[in-house]
């Protein structure tokens, strides 16, 4: 039978027992690491912050010469507009912008498509752009009703504009 102060889980009551040691309060646990691990060397965080200076500078750059580089194409081309000649030939009305240091007009070149009522490709011509106006006559293999102008390319500038 139990009695006061016993649990009745064992001989031993509770103030039988050793005493447990006293827990600490939460008001006398560090919060501080430095107090609790140690303060980091100086040079570490020194170090740490002018590598991450370096970097974000070096990437700054880069995204800015990439912005640059590839907002300014050595060649662009916009269709002005194209007209169905017959059911064989197409002619296009295409604008082109060399830029001045593309050494040669031939080094560039244009693209355009025709395409039929059924979206299949046609016709398509590729020709050396000079700069300014061209007019163009694209041949098909039947009657276009539409055409697109890919783009043009130069040494450098793989993606058509």
């Amino acid at each position: 039978m139990a009695g006061a102060g016993n649990l009745g889980h064992g001989r031993e009551s509770r103030a039988d027992r050793p005493a447990l040691p006293l827990r600490r309060r939460l008001a006398d646990v560090t919060t501080d690491l430095a107090q609790r691990y140690g303060a980091p060397s100086p040079w570490r965080r020194r170090t740490g912050l002018g590598l991450a200076v370096v970097v974000a500078v070096v990437g700054l750059g880069w995204l800015a010469w990439a912005a640059w580089f590839h907002s300014t194409p050595s060649v662009e081309s916009e269709l002005v507009g194209f007209n169905v000649e017959s059911d064989h030939a197409t002619s296009a009305t295409v604008h082109v912008d060399l830029s001045d240091d593309l050494a040669d007009s031939e080094d560039a070149t244009c693209r355009l498509r025709a395409y039929a009522e059924d979206h299949t490709m046609v016709g398509e011509l590729a020709f050396t752009p000079v700069d300014g106006v061209n007019e163009v006559v694209v041949r098909t293999e039947r009657g276009a009703t539409t055409v697109e102008g890919v783009g043009c390319t130069a040494p450098g500038q793989d993606r058509p504009r």
